[in-house]
């Protein structure tokens, strides 16, 4: 099981990027990423699959709130959704080889993919396999992470010198009300760390004083959190946590 690098828990970690509308710097772009890396912070993104199986940077399943366009990630190819405008600026949706160029090791870059099944099930391993391929060779502070615990173990097959952690929280049925009762229940005592091989979390800021987090950090695996809004909850935060995700101010 590689170790989350120290560089992870040196200087807060930029959600999606450190974008701003105002400024035309789309969430998960490269203009938000370059912004992210002038101020020295690491940067987090996410990855929905392409048609043809390329890994893209993007957060949401459907392109609506992101692009003004309709319609799933999913049914359009990886030429197509690089020429797609995103909102709020002149960049269109990037490929994770693109983001990787861009960064370039300079900062630590926190994956997170989407989960693929649905239902955080064992449907999952073309995105999974897209991100190891774009990986491949990349000289830098990575780690990869996802909801879905069988994301993170075929992460751990396909990439095992990469450190890999679960995005975590209460999985409360308001914040998950397609996710089926038993999924939830199970999601939230987070069973999965030892079989997935993780080294981390990335949870909910709002319950990081649940039992299961002290535990987790007790036992000397870093706790990092999301999303963290203003000054006032990163104070918070950070005596629940070892390093937040942040957006909408200068952390």
């Amino acid at each position: 099981m590689p170790a989350l690098p120290p560089a992870f828990l040196a200087a807060p970690l930029a959600h999606r990027g450190y974008h701003a509308r105002r400024l035309s710097r789309p969430e998960n772009s490269r203009a938000a990423c370059i912004a992210a890396m002038a101020k020295g912070y690491g940067i987090e993104i996410d990855l929905q699959l392409s048609r043809d199986g390329e890994a893209m940077v993007f957060h949401d399943y459907d392109l609506g709130r992101l692009t003004g366009m309709s319609g799933a990630v999913r049914q359009h190819s990886a030429t197509e959704l690089a020429e797609i405008p995103l909102a709020h600026g002149k960049e269109t949706i990037p490929r994770l080889s693109e983001i990787l160029e861009t960064v370039g090791g300079q900062v630590p870059l926190l994956i997170e993919l989407k989960d693929q099944d649905g239902a955080m099930g064992p449907d999952v391993g073309a995105l999974e396999e897209a991100a190891a391929a774009a990986l491949r060779g990349y000289d830098g502070p990575v780690a990869l992470m996802s909801f879905n615990p069988h994301s993170v173990a075929r992460c751990a097959e396909l990439a095992p010198e990469i450190p890999r952690g679960l995005t975590t929280s209460a999985f409360r049925q308001a914040d998950w009300p397609m996710l089926p009762a038993p999924v939830r229940d199970r999601l939230a005592g987070i069973p999965d760390l030892e079989r997935t091989g993780a080294c981390f979390i990335s949870h909910d800021r709002l319950d990081l004083t649940s039992d299961r987090v002290r535990e987790i950090r007790a036992a000397g695996l870093p706790v990092l959190c999301w999303t963290v809004r203003s000054p006032e909850e990163e104070a918070e935060a950070r005596r629940g946590a070892d390093n937040i995700t942040f957006e909408g101010y200068p952390a």
